[in-house]
């Protein structure tokens, strides 16, 4: 029997030497992925806050670990996770010990009994990473740029030495400072380098700032770069370039014919950079989050092009000419295998390859989207694990929503519950889910008998209901912070109430296109693109009304601490009086509380 672990397949089948016994006992002790499908007992407790697919159950594996990232599962069923710190997460200190954690369920009830932490500790400069892998007999783990083998052996959960240097002086700066990464069974690595910009403009996320021609930013990032895990002390050149014209990768996968794919984030801010193109509504949902075949030597568009999912082509980006519908160079770059609604933040990728899920899973892709910032004025998107059928390296059907929840009451950055970032596929054909907010790990089970098709979960509970059974919905609609709970908020010197309301719906993206929520939260306690605007601190003026409204007309190009580059007026079509309204509400906010 082989046990296929992520990290340890693609060109054939394979797997590491030393483990293979590891390997087959699993498979006779745990019912081995090879084997037919078995009824399990029923789902116990709530899945912890999900909804899954018919036939799923799920359990909390592990909890509150830190911002938990990409996982890989080894064959003895022992998971290793790589946490991240550092800028992403500014205002929460990571747990104590090393940033990789192996974790273990001696006991078969479906939780880790068992979690050890170790590597680089925050005291020795670490601040951990994302990408995670499994190669001949050791551990390899994304830290702070640098990519490190950790040797392992068998029966034993924790490396056996010292971390070598496989891979240095990976680009840390712009917007996307993490590499995740695979390794397929001939020891070729291939490794994420996201763009270190929105769209390779002259000045980032500047309204109508044209973009760099040529994109000098893409022989450095925005692309996948290979290199061989079988070395030490490679250290990161342009020359390694596997592939071109990926945003921000972020998941690999290897299928069973060995074809490697990917997912790309869709570029943000059409609307707010180029209004004279798009409507608010229009780049809520543009462009297409993006699964994509790997092929030597491909560009994939960013930054020239983008792909639009109501056109189902490829299309010239605003800032080297495009208005929408032109297509341009775009003719030559290469479209995605399957596309979904954007800004939904594909942050992992796992083909099933097990026999535990029913035939329809088999081959198919599950997809961790991390969840959406942008979508304003439409409701915020993502936060789910969605399963996108494959047949021959190709979509062979819609994709469903496959777990759902993750959010709980609010689909917003700064106040989900959870957010969905890693996935890995145990030995015994279990699918694993983490969560970077609060470290959280789900275990997911087929528990029926192998009939179940290919569906959707059924949508989570609503916060709070907005209609009674068989009332019509109010006419204007619900939006997702209907029903938000808010202390009143003091009135700024010399303003009313009004503006103060006002400014509330702006800042909501319920008037004038406003997109502030996305960036600083829903409740304004910020994100890891925003500050927050309740503490009191003010990293742009004194938080007096005059200095707020010109932050707000000028926009903040050049950020202190935080991700989010804010255009002039947020990028939105703000009146002065619209920006009055924003700065008192943002005053409110502010002061609310305070004597």
């Amino acid at each position: 029997m082989t046990i296929l672990v992520k990290g340890w397949r693609g060109g054939g089948l394979s797997v590491a030497p030393s483990f293979a016994l590891l390997a087959a006992i699993v498979g006779m002790t745990a019912g081995g992925i090879g084997d037919a499908p078995a009824q399990q007992p029923a789902c116990r407790g709530d899945n912890g806050g999900l909804t899954l697919s018919p036939g799923f159950c799920a359990t909390i594996f592990a909890d509150n670990l830190g911002h938990v990232r990409h996982l890989v599962a080894a064959p003895d069923g022992t998971l290793y996770a790589n946490t991240w710190s550092g800028r992403y997460f500014p205002n929460a200190p990571p747990p104590p010990g090393g940033f990789l954690i192996a974790l273990k369920d001696t006991t078969g009830g479906g939780r880790a009994d068992v979690v050890q932490r170790f590597g680089v500790t925050v005291e020795a400069g670490g601040t951990g990473g994302s990408g995670v892998a499994l190669y001949h007999d050791a551990l390899f783990a994304e830290e702070n740029g640098r990519i490190l083998r950790y040797p392992l052996a068998p029966g034993k959960a924790l490396p056996i030495g010292p971390p070598t240097v496989v891979l240095s002086d990976l680009p840390l700066t712009g917007d996307h400072p993490m590499h995740p990464f695979v390794i397929d069974a001939k020891g070729e690595l291939f490794v994420d380098l996201g763009s270190a910009t929105n769209s390779c403009q002259f000045q980032n996320r500047i309204p109508n700032s044209p973009g760099h021609n040529p994109c000098t930013e893409k022989e450095t990032r925005a692309g996948t770069w290979r290199y061989d895990a079988n070395k030490t002390g490679q250290v990161f050149s342009p020359k390694e370039r596997f592939v071109s014209g990926l945003r921000n990768g972020e998941g690999f996968a290897f299928d069973d014919a060995g074809r490697l794919l990917a997912t790309q984030h869709g570029r943000d801010q059409l609307f707010q950079n180029w209004p004279q193109f798009y409507t608010a509504a229009q780049s809520a949902d543009l462009p297409a989050e993006e699964l994509v075949q790997l092929v030597p030597g491909a560009d994939y568009g960013w930054p020239e092009c983008y792909y639009d999912q109501e056109q189902n082509k490829l299309v010239l980006a605003p800032e080297y000419g495009g208005d929408g519908k032109a297509i341009g160079v775009c003719a030559d770059r290469q479209a995605p295998v399957a596309a979904f609604p954007g800004h939904w933040a594909p942050n992992d990728l796992a083909i099933y390859h097990g026999t535990r899920f029913p035939a329809g899973y088999r081959g198919g892709a599950f997809i961790a989207f991390h969840g959406s910032w942008n979508r304003a004025p439409l409701p915020q998107g993502g936060y789910n694990v969605v399963f996108q059928p494959l047949a021959d390296g190709k979509a062979s059907g819609p994709f469903v929503v496959f777990a759902d929840g993750f959010a709980g009451a609010y689909k917003d950055p700064g106040r989900a519950a959870f957010r969905p970032t890693g996935l890995a596929e145990g030995p015994d054909g279990a699918l694993y889910v983490s969560d970077d907010v609060h470290g959280r790990i789900w275990r997911v089970t087929y528990n029926e008998d192998g009939a179940d098709k290919v569906a959707p979960a059924p949508a989570p509970a609503p916060a709070v209901a907005t209609t009674a059974p068989g009332m019509a919905a109010p006419p204007e609609g619900t939006h997702p912070d209907a029903g938000r709970s808010t202390p009143p908020l003091p009135t700024p010197p010399g303003d009313t109430v009004g503006q103060v309301a006002l400014g509330d719906r702006i800042f909501h993206g319920e008037a004038s296109d406003g997109t502030c929520s996305g960036c600083h939260g829903s409740d304004g306690g910020g994100s890891t693109v925003g500050p927050p605007l309740d503490s009191g601190h003010w990293l742009w003026s004194d938080g007096s009304l005059p200095g707020l409204t010109a932050t707000i007309e000028n926009g903040v190009a050049h950020p202190k601490q935080y991700q989010g580059v804010m255009p002039p007026l947020g990028g939105a079509p703000l009146s002065p009086r619209d920006v009055a309204a924003v700065a008192a509400y943002v005053w409110a906010v502010g002061h609310a509380g305070k004597p």
